[in-house]
């Protein structure tokens, strides 16, 4: 499974035979190697590859080196860049996306698997679409707990005052002032030197990211909060999707459909075990109350319900998607 998840050099490039292809899709993230994100990446561009052998490869660039995801979408908006791996900055984009930053809102993957099935592709991939994104699949970031080097984090009241890296994004903001921190959006890119040299107090993200992030190396208390489970949304833009040839258009939208599958096997393995190396490294675990949390939460789904137009029933539907689909 580490084999699985280990990057080679500063970009993964895979070349399908028939090297002398003329078109090159290349796919940017800003996850590194480690990460749910990159291994997911990794799989689809293998996937891609060896089904477009002599029409066309694909090529992954992994840890921001094609810049941050606001960069990624900007870049894949004018047509330069084909493909990008964003996640919560989505509602940045479409508002109606800031549903996966609604804490606790998703239970569990087979919640996410309807949520992707009955409500992203039906409703919310259409309004991407007129902003201009075309989305290819619904995978995983992962579940978000929270790291600092100051307190372990069992209540809201515990964040209060705390400095934390937070993805761009208005809803993660919403929510860590709701519970008294002081978010601080920043790309990942930077994170590590600004924990080092104290910029920020701490941060959230899943297990794999506090790991490949190597955060464990300038954080000391690891607090499993489960305060939200984020998507990841690879998409290109409309116009350059139809600029494809009609097989690789089908390659593109087909290929990501099983990855969604592999990547929450591979989650779910890596979850714990990426905990408990964490753990092993050093780091002061301990497991927040959730409760707390949760009634702490419910000023962040009325300002949700407010201010995203439609977002009251966005919220009913996907909560009562937690019963199936």
């Amino acid at each position: 499974m580490r084999r699985m998840l280990a990057g080679l050099g500063l970009a993964t490039v895979f070349w399908a035979p028939g090297a002398g292809a003329e078109l090159v899709i290349q796919f940017g993230t800003t996850s590194q190697p480690g990460s749910v994100q990159v291994a997911s990446a990794e799989e689809y561009v293998k996937r891609v590859n060896a089904r477009l052998s002599g029409i066309a490869r694909m090529e992954l660039y992994h840890s921001s080196q094609l810049g941050s995801d606001k960069d990624m979408l900007q870049k894949v908006k004018l047509g330069t860049l084909d493909i990008s791996q964003p996640s919560t900055i989505t509602s940045t984009i479409t508002p109606e996306f800031g549903l996966f930053d609604m804490p606790y809102l998703v239970k569990d993957r087979a919640h996410m698997r309807c949520i992707a099935k009955e409500l992203i592709w039906p409703v919310l991939a259409p309004k991407l679409e007129e902003k201009g994104y075309k989305l290819l699949g619904v995978w995983e970031n992962g579940v978000r707990q929270v790291t600092n080097n100051k307190r372990p984090i069992f209540t809201p009241k515990d964040l209060e005052g705390l400095k934390i890296r937070i993805p761009q994004g208005v809803w993660r903001a919403k929510m860590f002032e709701a519970y008294g921190a002081a978010p601080v959006p920043m790309g990942f890119a930077e994170l590590f030197v600004a924990l080092q040299t104290g910029v920020v107090d701490g941060q959230e993200n899943p297990y794999v990211n506090i790991e490949s992030g190597k955060f464990q190396e300038v954080q000391k208390y690891l607090s499993e909060t489960n305060h939200v489970y984020t998507p990841s949304f690879p998409m290109t833009s409309v116009r350059k999707f139809k600029s494809y040839p009609e097989a690789v258009q089908k390659a593109l939208l087909e290929e990501a459909v099983p990855v969604q599958e592999w990547t929450y096997t591979l989650a779910e393995d890596e979850d714990g075990a990426s905990r408990d190396r964490l753990v092993k490294a050093g780091m002061q675990f301990n497991k927040a109350d959730r409760e707390a949390f949760v009634a702490a939460s419910k000023p962040v789904y009325e300002l949700f319900e407010k201010e995203v137009p439609g977002g009251k029933a966005l919220i009913e539907k996907a909560l009562a998607l937690a019963k199936g689909c």
